[in-house]
């Protein structure tokens, strides 16, 4: 459909397209291109964050990171991290919370 989906995952995981299309209700999803990330975004690779973007895409964070009573996320630039709740990262930029990340085996 070409709508853009934010997905938070923890930094040792990987993404699950599936799981992530499901929990966003699209038939399928796949990643944007590197090239395409900061134009869309306003952020570089390595610096890409939830918060702030140049518009608020629909977004999932994996369920896992309700686990935490804190974490840490992107402060939109390399090298600088924000640290926050899970709750009120969800809460800030409109997320739901879903079963996104592979199994590992």
């Amino acid at each position: 459909s070409g709508e853009h989906i934010v997905c938070c995952i923890p930094v040792n995981q990987e993404l699950d397209l599936k799981k992530a299309a499901h929990a966003s209700g699209q038939k399928n999803l796949s990643l944007l291109p590197v090239k395409e990330l900061e134009g869309l975004t306003g952020y570089v690779r390595g610096g890409c964050t939830p918060v702030g973007m140049k518009k608020l895409f629909p977004t999932i964070i994996d369920e896992t990171a309700q686990l935490f009573d804190a974490i840490a996320i992107s402060g939109g630039r390399r090298g600088l991290s924000l640290t926050l709740s899970p709750n009120d990262l969800a809460s800030f930029v409109h997320a739901s919370f879903a079963d996104i990340v592979r199994e590992v085996h």
